[in-house]
């Protein structure tokens, strides 16, 4: 490992967000106005990321009073303050670029079944009680 991946991961969050690309998220972020300090919620869909260690990005796209927004968050940096996952859309592309050429409901993205540690121990567990039935 050389002097700039040794700098590079020294700038990297420790608990950085997880997340995928389809996924809703409302991405809690810094704004300095003046002297005061606030966070802002951005919600939106997450169309691409790219780049790696902390020069790391992800593109979040909304339709803000019928004009689409996009915003490009680095992944490792301070104004960004959180980063949660609404919902989970079931993709099969890498980029999502082709949503900004859609509307209405052809601009959705289908949603997917988290299936979690706490679901799935409920779903083993009712499945064990049909099978002692």
């Amino acid at each position: 490992m050389n002097q700039l991946e040794r700098i590079q991961r020294s700038f990297t969050k420790k608990s950085a967000p997880i997340f995928e690309i389809g996924d809703t998220v409302k991405v809690h972020v810094k704004v300095i106005e003046g002297e005061k300090e606030r966070i802002q919620v951005y919600e939106g869909t997450v169309i691409s990321r790219k780049g790696a260690l902390n020069t790391e990005t992800f593109t979040v796209r909304k339709v803000s009073y019928g004009v689409g927004v996009e915003r490009i968050f680095p992944v490792h940096s301070p104004i960004v303050s959180k980063v949660d996952v609404v919902r989970q859309g079931r993709v099969r592309r890498a980029k999502l670029y082709y949503l900004r050429g859609k509307k209405g409901k052809f601009a959705k993205v289908e949603e997917r079944e988290f299936v979690g540690e706490s679901k799935a121990s409920a779903q083993q567990a009712a499945a064990e009680k049909t099978v002692k039935a």
